[in-house]
């Protein structure tokens, strides 16, 4: 079906070939002609800079070029476009005509795909994401991390690619030897499967055990052994550190099953094999240098604060490795035996730095080809209580996540008791689930994700505005239209959308520019492109539902097919986004 997009540009194509063919040469490139969506109606539904962009090259004024490409436009030649004009100082304004959005909605209408083309290329993504430590409870920091990288790899496999995503758990290290010893003399029966134990619970293990470790000289030193034998093998030790592993992964697996979040756990245990490998492809390369005892990379344009070189340590002075050994070897494992073609990294943007740093080492050694293999970090913000700080109880504790999405659940369900009229037993709280879950999700993806957001349960269940209940209401409100209809499907099958009031092209417009929001988050990773599609088809379908009578009209079968696409691209637009719909609210 047709890309409203490439349709534009095709035709923009050829008119300069036609108009300038002669002065741009043979090596001008098509690709760089920008085209955007219009702002305002007023201006069209595309426009396009190209006469001012090559101002320069075609050494003339900028709205003489403009009209001059008028020149060629006609509309039998180009029949998808109605108009064309300039404004300013050059900017050329494109409308599409209206039989060819008809033409174009009814051939979405027929597409399971909703108008999204198969890849050209079908690549291996890898979407790593989420990423907490073992003997940790998920918090809030987690949040953004965990929804961000699911929305990722949704959007991915959506687009027909194939999609790994990673949890890099952080399950190795020292602080696992205090955590077996504390367990080992005080809570053996856990360590033996003979007692059950929840996540919580081994977290406040944890910090006693680290309490002793920083005051009690011997349990320090046999905390110290306790990883010698980790490290080592020991069979002993290893059953005890996969235990603390799976308590972990069960407190961690409830949190991601509440918000409908997947992935592979592959923690950073996983690459210890390759570390010493590692080591020896930059020593190899002639890349180490050895200062105050560690094996480091100096990278060329990166300094600390004081101006001095700053080093990328690969093995420590007593011999032992670290965090960028391991995401060393986790993009060596990832380019040479998954095979990716694109690897996204989803961690706050404090971790900027040393992914550059990481990427650029990779790059040095050989490791990584940029031309092969595209590395994303994709960095975000963090999440700010209504006092501007980061978002903390009231004791001043970080918040756990699960608390976070309790309290969501609960308000929301409160919000749709006041709400609905005579609900059934239970159906609040089915209801109050998917709305607090949706609202919590949607409020941070819509925030663009490099800044930091205020978190607020007021605003983000608020029926008005950028929320995840004003999408809903939306969605629910085509279901209370077809219910009104006496047999939808019949009146359904064989109707042709007929686009005459102006609120009816403006949805079919929309809803055909689908796939270029979609195509705008491939680019740059970033959700809230999705997010303000759905909104803005959201606010396009109140504006046709206040103008177009549906139920009853003589255009009621043409408008109930626009009412059901609409409510499949939102399904599908909050299914990527991870959110759930609902029929009544």
């Amino acid at each position: 079906m047709a890309n409203l997009k490439r349709v534009v540009l095709s035709a923009l194509r050829q008119m300069i070939i036609e108009s300038f063919g002669d002065q741009i040469g043979e090596d001008f490139d098509p690709s760089t002609i920008e085209v955007t969506q219009s702002t305002q109606p007023q201006f069209g539904h595309y426009q396009t800079n190209f006469a001012m962009k090559m101002s320069k090259q075609l050494r003339q004024n900028p709205k003489k070029i403009a009209e001059k490409l008028l020149e060629a436009f006609d509309g039998e030649t180009y029949s998808a476009l109605e108009s064309m004009d300039v404004k300013g100082p050059g900017f050329i304004n494109i409308t599409l005509k209206s039989t060819f959005l008809s033409q174009a909605i009814n051939a979405l209408s027929k597409d399971a795909q909703l108008g999204i083309e198969p890849p050209t290329k079908k690549e291996k993504v890898i979407v790593e994401f989420s990423s907490p430590n073992v003997a940790k409870e998920l918090h809030v920091g987690h949040l953004r991390s965990t929804i961000i990288g699911e929305s990722i790899a949704r959007l991915f496999e959506f687009l027909g690619h194939d999609v790994l995503r990673l949890n890099h758990i952080g399950d190795w290290g020292t602080q696992f030897g205090m955590l077996i010893h504390y367990l080992k003399t005080r809570e053996e029966s856990v360590l033996k499967g003979e007692k059950e134990a929840t996540l919580s619970q081994l977290m406040g293990w944890y910090r006693s055990a680290k309490a002793l470790f920083d005051k009690d000289p011997d349990f320090k030193k046999a905390s110290q052994q306790e990883v010698v034998a980790l490290q080592g093998g020991d069979k002993v030790a290893l059953g005890a550190w996969k235990r603390i592993c799976a308590i972990s992964s069960r407190g961690f697996n409830s949190i991601y099953a509440l918000l409908d979040v997947s992935g592979q756990e592959r923690g950073e245990s996983f690459y210890n094999r390759y570390l010493a490998k590692m080591v020896q492809i930059f020593e190899d390369k002639g890349l180490l240098e050895v200062s105050d005892g560690a094996k480091c990379v100096f990278l060329e344009g990166f300094k600390n604060k004081e101006g001095d070189p700053l080093p990328l340590i690969l093995q420590k002075s007593d011999g032992g490795y670290n965090y960028a050994t391991t995401d060393v070897a986790a993009l060596y494992h990832r380019v040479n035996e998954e095979k990716a073609d694109r690897i996204i990294y989803v961690v706050d943007s404090g971790q900027s730095l040393h992914f550059q740093m990481i990427f650029a080492a990779c790059k040095k050694a050989g490791i990584l080809d940029e031309k092969k293999v595209r590395v994303e970090h994709v960095p975000f913000g963090v999440v700010l209580g209504e006092d501007g700080k980061k978002f903390k109880t009231r004791s001043g504790k970080t918040e756990k996540l699960i608390d976070l999405l309790t309290e969501a659940v609960s308000r929301a369900s409160k919000v749709l008791a006041e709400r609905m009229d005579s609900p059934k037993p239970g159906e609040v709280e089915v209801l109050g689930k998917v709305l607090g879950l949706d609202a919590i999700k949607y409020a941070d993806l819509s925030c663009h994700r490099i800044k930091d957001y205020v978190f607020s349960y007021d605003k983000m269940l608020k029926f008005e505005g950028n929320t995840a209940a004003y999408l809903l209401y939306s969605y629910v409100r085509i279901q209370g239209i077809k219910r009104k209809i006496q047999n939808v499907e019949k009146l359904l099958e064989g109707a042709e959308i007929t686009l005459e009031h102006p609120s009816e092209t403006a949805l079919a417009l929309h809803l055909l520019r689908f796939g270029e929001s979609l195509q705008m988050m491939d680019k740059d990773l970033l959700p809230n492109r999705l997010t303000d599609y759905l909104y803005d088809l959201a606010e396009a379908f109140h504006a046709f539902f206040r103008d177009c009578h549906v139920q009853g009209s003589e255009h009621e079968a043409s408008r109930l097919k626009l009412c059901v696409i609409t409510a499949s691209m939102l399904e599908q637009g909050m299914q990527i986004l991870g959110m759930k719909t609902l029929d009544k609210m």
